[in-house]
This record gives C-alpha cells, sequence and structure tokens, in this order.
C-alpha cells in the first residue's frame, strides 16, 4: 500500500464557501539530460507531486492520483518482484521527464478537467545525484479572465 498525503480544506463566510482538495504523490522520474550523456542507463530519482484543486463538481482523490501517476517517468510500488521492478526501470527509461515537464503535463491535464475551475500543481524531484532538489510549480484560475 502506497502512502499519499491528502487534505481537504472548507470554509465558510460572507463571500461564499471555499474548498480546497489537496494529495501528495510519490513517483519516480528519470533524467532525460542523463539519458540522452550516458551509453549505459540514466540516474533517476524520487519525486513529490503535489496538487491542489478547487472544484464546481466533486474529483475524487484517487482521480488526482492516477492522474499524478501518469505524470511520471513511472508510478512507485510498494513491492516488487525482480520482473516488476525490469518493467518499471523500462518503462521509466523510456518516458524520461525534468521536474518542470511533470508540472506542465499535469496542468495540462488538469487545464482539461471540467470538475477543476482552480489548481497549484508543483513537483519537488529528490535528486540522486546532486547536493540539491529541483523543484516547478504552476498555477492557475480556469475562471479568470
Amino acid at each position: 500500500m502506497m502512502d499519499y498525503q491528502c487534505k481537504y480544506i472548507g470554509s465558510s463566510g460572507s463571500d461564499g464557501r471555499d474548498q480546497v482538495l489537496s494529495i501528495k504523490v510519490p513517483v519516480m522520474t528519470l533524467c532525460p539530460c542523463s539519458k540522452e550523456i550516458s551509453k549505459h542507463g540514466a540516474h533517476n530519482q524520487r519525486s513529490f507531486i503535489s496538487i491542489s484543486v478547487r472544484m464546481n463538481k466533486m474529483i475524487w482523490i484517487e482521480d488526482l492520483i492516477e492522474l499524478a501517476e501518469s505524470c511520471g517517468s513511472s508510478p512507485i510500488y510498494p513491492l516488487l518482484k525482480r520482473e516488476d521492478e525490469k518493467y518499471v526501470t523500462e518503462v521509466s527509461y523510456e518516458n524520461p521527464a525534468f521536474v518542470e515537464d511533470v508540472v506542465r503535463n499535469v496542468a495540462s491535464k488538469l487545464m482539461a478537467e471540467d470538475r477543476v475551475i482552480w489548481f497549484e500543481v508543483s513537483s519537488e524531484n529528490i535528486e540522486s545525484i546532486h547536493n540539491h532538489s529541483a523543484y516547478a510549480v504552476i498555477t492557475r484560475d480556469k475562471l479568470a479572465k
């Protein structure tokens, strides 16, 4: 079983009601630059995609998790057999993504989601070969003109 951080914040006041659903989903990303310059593989990193949404209709946590996992190089699994590890490694190698690619891909899918009227998506890549993390964020109000 995977660990996902989720929260739901609701408020009500003179200017109406507000509801924000937030999740944090771990994924794996494979570095496109490392893949391009290496003859024998590429480095990968654990990444955390955070999504917060305001909705006009209910969107399920599972929908957002699936959306996030589809935008990394590969989902992360709690337990893998050797043949499964081979599959995950090969899938991620064929789907490299920089942190900004991940955020743009999630944002693109949220822009197409009719139930979402506002969102903020960020991703942090915990770098495996650098002494820093990589981070990107996009916020959109789909109702703003």
